[in-house]
């Protein structure tokens, strides 16, 4: 399981590389623009130039309209900004086909400037909230328009978190249809330490944070710690160990 970790801007992605043995994935959003707030492209190319060249620079595009060549064109963007994992909030799309239409627009824009970009088809566990598409659509939306993985992220940030809209047998059904279609599951939202278990359980192949790794577990006002980050990727790792000493012992 790879360890996201979203940053909210230069200081905190040198944070985030001062732990770059225990993180994955740099992950650049604006946290007060939404779930997927989409940072400034000269933020995407600075943080890119702070971590270590071996981490790959996620960007966000945003909780995105239903606006394929627009969104087309901020995918683009983050893209040339440095990013190599770009992932697209469909909040505006109410159908899949709208969904799909989007991605469509955004894969051939990203991948047609950099080939081994990496597109994220990202919906919301708590999308009855907000009226876009059922999160279990979202796998056959990856797949149908050419992206690489999904995701489910939450897209209020009020408290609840992924386990209080889409529990985890309905999480686990998301990642099998993932994997069934060949793209990685992706799994956000407030996630905590205690919910490792479960998203290792599943299958889960990333997960992303940012509360649990930052002062106080407060997204917005805490600020990302280095030794949190390293408390959660031991915890996963336990997690990841536990797993596959019950799955030999299975076989």
């Amino acid at each position: 399981m790879l360890l996201l970790i979203s940053p909210d801007g230069v200081e905190e992605a040198l944070d985030c590389a001062k732990a770059a043995e225990h993180l994955d994935i740099v992950d650049v959003k604006k946290p007060d623009e939404g779930s997927l707030g989409a940072n400034y492209p000269w933020v995407i190319r600075d943080i890119r130039a702070a971590v270590p060249a071996d981490k790959p620079v996620s960007a966000t595009v945003g909780d995105v309209p239903y606006k394929p060549g627009t969104v087309a064109q901020a995918a683009l963007g983050a893209a040339v900004s440095g990013a190599t994992y770009i992932k697209v909030g469909l909040y505006g799309c109410t159908t899949p086909e709208q969904a799909v239409e989007v991605m469509r627009g955004v894969v051939r824009a990203v991948k047609d400037h950099r080939p081994d970009a990496f597109v994220v088809a990202s919906g919301y566990a708590d999308a009855h909230r907000i009226g876009s598409v059922n999160p279990l659509a979202l796998p056959d939306i990856a797949r149908l328009s050419g992206s690489d993985a999904a995701m489910l992220d939450t897209a209020v940030k009020d408290g609840t978190r992924l386990f209080d809209h889409v529990p985890p047998e309905v999480c686990a059904e998301f990642v099998r249809l993932a994997h069934e279609a060949d793209l990685l599951a992706a799994l956000a939202g407030s996630i905590r330490a205690e919910d490792l278990a479960t998203l290792t359980r599943i299958g889960t192949d990333i997960v992303g944070v940012r509360g649990a790794v930052c002062e106080r577990g407060d997204r917005t006002t805490g600020r990302i710690q280095p030794h949190l980050v390293a408390a959660f990727r031991a915890e996963m790792d336990r997690h990841a160990g536990a797993d596959a000493v019950t799955a030999a012992a299975a076989s």
